[in-house]
């Protein structure tokens, strides 16, 4: 069984729309522990991460905002993700998308530490490929990946600790790519499973495929599930809808191919914002989705009223 270290990341920041800084406290209310320890894994709570004061860093780009307060999340959150890696499997409830500037950087950081390749799967309706001097709409939860292959555009944030080469990225699901963003990822060799690849060849498939190159490598694995990822008809509290996500059923069997795999190391949880959900039920789905990837089964989930 596995260790889980849960860490809260209430991070608002990194868009417009505020709420998201109640998921960590959503995730809890849900059962997120009790999920987990009826599974057999033991749970650690290290409560929410607590960034430094912001410093008074600036950039060029004026449509970015809370430059300050994204440096000051994200060397929180990479300090709190590479410690917790050295205890067992860090579980990042957020919280916008912007905190994976932090937790992406702590597990690449562990992975150099141990001399293993970190490889990545980002969960997402987007593939988060804007820097900080692209961005036209300044929320900085849309520059993670770019940030973690070491794109330049990122001053004054710190480099990114050992970037993750784009062999080693598989973005899954993914349905909204501005022409900046997809520009930006011609010349890398990320993996890109859009939902057009997903509707012609199937979940299983093109999932294998990557964690099979993830065990050839002996690589750890960050699994960055975000709730726009799902359709928004089955997870509404996202601000960030994008029509035509994975179905109940299609996440569901994402999960327990990575639990099957054996691979993963890390998660992230983001983009839930509470403020906008019905009575908990996008919450309670995301719970859910967990316990699929470590390790109930399908026969196991009980049935459950959402009214």
């Amino acid at each position: 069984m596995t260790h889980c270290i849960l860490l809260g990341a209430p991070v608002d920041e990194g868009q417009r729309r505020p709420g998201c800084l109640m998921g960590p406290a959503a995730y809890r209310t849900a059962g997120l522990t009790a999920t987990l320890a009826a599974l057999g894994h033991s749970v650690e709570d290290r409560g929410d991460v607590r960034p430094a004061a912001p410093g008074t860093q600036t950039c060029a780009n004026p449509a970015v905002h809370h430059l300050p307060e994204t440096i000051a999340w994200t060397d929180a959150l990479r300090e709190a993700t590479a410690a917790a890696l050295t205890d067992g499997l860090p579980i990042i409830m957020g919280g916008d998308h912007s905190l994976a500037l932090g937790t992406v950087a702590g597990v690449a950081a562990h992975a150099a530490r141990v001399n293993r390749p970190q490889f990545v799967i980002w969960l997402d309706a987007h593939s988060d490929f804007h820097t900080i001097e692209s961005t036209t709409s300044g929320n900085l939860h849309g520059t993670p990946m770019a940030y973690a292959c070491g794109l330049p555009g990122f001053d004054p944030m710190p480099a990114f600790p050992n970037p993750i080469p784009g062999a080693n990225i598989c973005m899954f699901g993914i349905r909204s790519v501005d022409p900046a963003e997809h520009a930006a990822m011609q010349p890398t060799d990320i993996t890109v499973n859009d939902m057009r690849v997903l509707d012609e060849q199937g979940i299983v498939a093109p999932l294998r495929d990557f964690l099979n190159r993830v065990r050839t490598a002996n690589g750890l694995l960050h699994v960055s599930l975000d709730v726009d990822f799902l359709d928004p008809s089955i997870a509404p509290a996202v601000g960030t809808t994008v029509p035509g996500g994975t179905t109940f059923r299609e996440a569901h069997l994402v999960m327990e191919l990575l639990h099957e795999s054996g691979l993963v190391t890390s998660l992230d949880l983001v983009e839930l914002n509470p403020f906008l959900d019905e009575r908990g039920r996008t919450a309670r789905l995301m719970v859910d989705l967990v316990g699929s990837l470590m390790g109930r089964k399908v026969f196991d989930r009980p049935t459950r009223s959402y009214g």
